[in-house]
């Protein structure tokens, strides 16, 4: 045997953990404002305010907008994922262990990133709705006239992430499953939950805050959050003979942050109403 298989092995579970990562690790990273190769403990964003334009005089100087940039900091913070994989145990079985420890340690990795996008939403103070009721037209339109009043655009990056009850009301309202209102370039796919109604891609996901009966979900533009990576998800695997086991180890450096108040809008729904 090759003295360099176990880099085979290494090089093969990385990739089996980059791609399960990928495909179902995280929901949310896509939905925000994402920077990755960040070095160092932090980075910065750029809350940029609004712009002002001006006329001129002929052959006078182009007037300066003078922007006003917030810097607003985003910390990262370190997380691992292992588990034991036994020499003996994968002649034993008639599954992929590899792949299966692979695909575990991605998913919890990119349950991890999608909690820290939730928790970066939660110091929005922007909230329709009081925990009285399900999530309803009423509600939403809301929130949409919330972010309109703002200015936020709608240039095909709003999204609003809820959970599975209010999925379920959604899909109970005929202008969310009506090729009529939303189009039949817009179906809902099974497996594969997210849906364009309204200018806004309608996501489900299950780790959004639950506090007894009351549920958030939030309707936000990409901008209004940001996620950096100062490293992706990355393998270390390390063989013991004394447990004839190899020790696999995932892990990642990631952060998010609220970056534009104006732009993310809570919406309190009462779960099992």
């Amino acid at each position: 045997m090759s003295v360099s298989i176990d880099q085979v092995f290494v090089k093969q579970f990385e990739a089996d953990v980059h791609l399960a990562y990928q495909q179902m690790g995280t929901k949310l990273r896509s939905t925000v404002r994402s920077k990755t190769g960040v070095v160092g403990a932090s980075t910065t964003f750029q809350k940029v305010g609004k712009g002002v334009a001006s006329t001129k005089s002929r052959h006078g100087i182009v007037p300066v907008m003078n922007l006003n940039h917030e810097p607003v900091e985003c910390v990262l913070q370190d997380y691992y994922a292992g588990d034991w994989v036994d020499a003996l145990d994968e002649l034993k079985t008639n599954v992929d262990e590899r792949r299966v420890v692979a695909s575990a340690g991605a998913y919890a990795l990119g349950r991890k990133t999608d909690e820290l996008i939730v928790d970066a939403m939660g110091a929005a103070t922007q909230n329709v709705g009081d925990y009285t009721g399900e999530l309803s037209k009423k509600l939403i339109m809301n929130a949409v006239e919330v972010l309109n009043t703002n200015d936020v655009p709608d240039d095909g990056r709003r999204f609003a992430v809820v959970g599975v009850q209010q999925w379920n009301q959604l899909l109970g309202m005929d202008e969310f499953i009506s090729a009529d209102y939303v189009g039949d370039e817009n179906p809902i796919v099974a497996g594969f939950e997210t849906r364009k109604w309204l200018g806004i891609t309608w996501v489900l996901y299950n780790g959004l805050p639950l506090d007894g009966d009351n549920r958030d979900c939030f309707i936000y533009h990409a901008s209004s959050v940001g996620h950096a990576c100062g490293q992706e998800v990355k393998s270390d695997i390390t063989w013991h003979g004394e447990r004839a086991a190899h020790f696999i180890s995932n892990s990642m450096s990631q952060g998010a942050v609220l970056i534009d108040n104006d732009g993310i809008v809570r919406v309190k729904c009462k779960e099992n109403a």
